[in-house]
């Protein structure tokens, strides 16, 4: 008997086995007849069973064909898979507007199993094309998916984005929601951006507390804090502008405060320098006898 003719009594896991083994015609064979029978049960599963078979034989056109008879099906599962497996193709060809109408499809399915990988790829579209409004919608999306690996890098991403956009309230907002999702990945790398918003919060409250006044103290004090922690978030030039800032104030109480303050940058500075003093040799010991 040849490959083609074994009997399973299902003709959908003949068709599969098929595949499996390399038979790639002969399952292409059952596959197709069974997509083409509006009444058949498996009729979803083989079309995207066939459009699987025909990519793999270079027939891309015929391949697509396939897959969108899948979609049409509505099937929660089988529908889904052939959704994703034209965005990806589409995706590999650069063809972004036809990716993005596919991983679309994807969502309107609504299958839980691939709505993480959908709104991530439309996040990746949008970038690809500029888009940074609906890139950060997509992110959105895939971090209210509760992925746990999805979520955590939708929120590192988009925290990114935000803490590049002078909005550190909401990109820590935005950490603690990945935070929030069961056994989220990469919780360490989450709270080391979340420390990052942070920073960039209290570096704006710092600053506006300089520029307040009033109190030659608290403006000193919010002027060395701003220019400690610039540094943190990769700021020495805005740093040292912070303390030109302050030692020139226009109050003197406070230029004087905030010298004082620096000094022990430079204090400190003069501690770590190395000591000149040293106990001489035994040789130097000998020659100064002599000499004496």
């Amino acid at each position: 008997m040849a490959a083609h003719e074994v009997d399973s009594g299902r003709r959908i896991d003949d068709a599969r086995r098929l595949a499996e083994s390399g038979e790639l015609d002969a399952a292409a064979e059952i596959f197709a007849e069974l997509a083409a029978d509006d009444g058949e049960a498996d009729r979803a599963q083989a079309a995207v069973g066939l459009a699987v078979v025909l990519e793999r034989r270079g027939d891309v056109a015929g391949s697509r064909a396939a897959a969108r008879t899948a979609l049409a099906t509505g099937h929660p599962e089988y529908a889904a898979q052939a959704a994703c497996l034209l965005a990806r193709g589409f995706e590999e060809e650069d063809l972004g507007d036809q990716a993005r109408a596919a991983w679309q499809a994807v969502i309107g399915l609504g299958t839980p199993a691939y709505l993480p990988a959908a709104h991530m790829a439309l996040a990746r579209i949008a970038e690809g094309q500029g888009d940074d409004a609906a890139a950060e919608t997509a992110l959105r999306a895939a971090l209210a998916t509760g992925d746990p690996v999805t979520a955590s890098r939708a929120a590192q991403l988009l925290a990114g984005r935000l803490l590049e956009d002078g909005a550190p309230g909401e990109a820590a907002d935005v950490v603690l929601e990945a935070l929030q999702v069961p056994d989220a990945a990469e919780q360490g790398r989450l709270r080391v951006m979340l420390g990052m918003a942070h920073l960039d919060l209290a570096c704006g409250e710092f600053a506006s507390a300089a520029e307040e006044g009033g109190d030659p103290d608290g403006t000193a004090l919010a002027i060395e804090l701003l220019a400690r922690v610039l540094p943190l978030r990769g700021r020495d030039a805005d740093a040292a502008t912070v303390w030109e800032y302050g030692l020139g104030h226009p109050d003197e109480e406070v230029a004087s405060q905030v010298r004082l303050r620096r000094a022990r940058d430079d204090a400190a500075f003069a501690g770590d320098a190395p000591d000149d003093t040293r106990a001489p040799d035994a040789g130097e010991d000998e020659d100064e006898d002599r000499r004496s």
